[in-house]
């Protein structure tokens, strides 16, 4: 029996799924984030290893035995960040061949198999990946944390925390994002934050408070909302631009917690994006994107094949 592992390597959880040949799936497991960027390399291979082993523990399937393994991965499309996890990924779980891609990557192949389009993803961080007829293939953000991620998890933490101090000053209006916070971080008050180093998966936990208080009308979460699903829109408009793509009928999909969790700020990346595209054809991944990574990791062996 041949055995196909796929991984979706994300700054909140990683998640592997392994395959046979008949394409039954064999075995799921997870682990903790692993994207380097956010949690370092170490860290990151430690989650990516421990998902597979369970994995090939659950199925007791020998790592040996593996045809192929295809990882999506946030932040890999650097060549800092790619060439020596690509070499760990080959020692630590054996394989005929090993694909490592972006996050994005396998998530635009869970959603639209090998057709030319445009996936965007909001988890932690947030990018945009587009693929032509022809296999070229171009990115949009993504550029980590401290710069960019907007419209992510990460992005609406931090502009909540910022959003609360501000109204604590009088320089922006009252929100009821500050009790919120102190709440779920155990905060006398809000000022007490910034004595807190939060790594970026507690900043992006605080995305659900977002929602929390905009579903109580609270004027400036709901604006955060709004402002994320058009930051979201930009990742690819930028992409149909750069493709060529303004005018015509393409498939936009949409991948991540983010996207998941909120209806208002799909709402609003709808609007957007309909309105300066209007012939966008808008599509919501309902299948996880490790799905992805399986059809590749099948694709990898079968092009070894020849």
């Amino acid at each position: 029996m041949r055995y196909f592992l796929g991984m979706d390597a994300g700054g909140t959880h990683t998640t592997a799924w392994l395959a046979d040949q008949r394409h039954r799936v064999v075995a799921r497991s997870s682990s903790g984030p692993s994207n380097p960027l956010k949690v370092g390399f170490k860290a990151a291979e430690r989650q990516l290893e421990l998902a597979a082993r369970r994995a090939l523990r659950q199925a007791r399937v020998k790592a040996g035995e593996l045809e192929s393994v295809c990882v999506g991965l946030a932040g890999v499309d650097r060549p800092q960040v790619h060439r020596p996890l690509f070499r760990w990924l080959r020692r630590a779980i054996p394989a005929r061949v090993h694909h490592l891609t972006s996050d994005a990557a396998i998530a635009l192949q869970a959603a639209i198999g090998d057709s030319p389009g445009i996936m965007v993803i909001s988890g932690t961080g947030s990018i945009a990946y587009g693929r032509d007829g022809k296999g070229q293939v171009l990115r949009s953000g993504g550029w980590g944390f401290l710069f960019d991620d907007a419209g992510a998890g990460y992005d609406l933490g931090r502009k909540a925390i910022i959003a609360a101090l501000r109204g604590l000053d009088g320089r922006g209006p009252q929100t009821l994002l500050g009790a919120k916070i102190c709440r779920a971080l155990r905060l006398s008050d809000i000022t007490q934050v910034i004595l807190r180093a939060l790594p970026p998966h507690e900043v992006a936990a605080l995305f659900p408070i977002v929602l929390e208080a905009a579903s109580h009308r609270d004027f400036v979460a709901r604006q955060l909302c709004e402002e994320a699903g058009h930051d979201l829109a930009d990742l690819a408009l930028s992409l149909l631009k750069r493709l060529h793509w303004r005018d015509q009928r393409v498939r936009v999909a949409c991948a991540g917690g983010v996207f998941q969790s909120s209806a208002r700020i799909r709402r609003s990346f709808l609007r957007c994006l309909r309105w300066r595209a209007p012939r966008a054809q808008i599509v919501f991944l309902r299948r996880p994107a490790v799905e992805g990574a399986l059809a590749l990791a099948r694709k990898l062996a079968e092009g070894a094949d020849q």
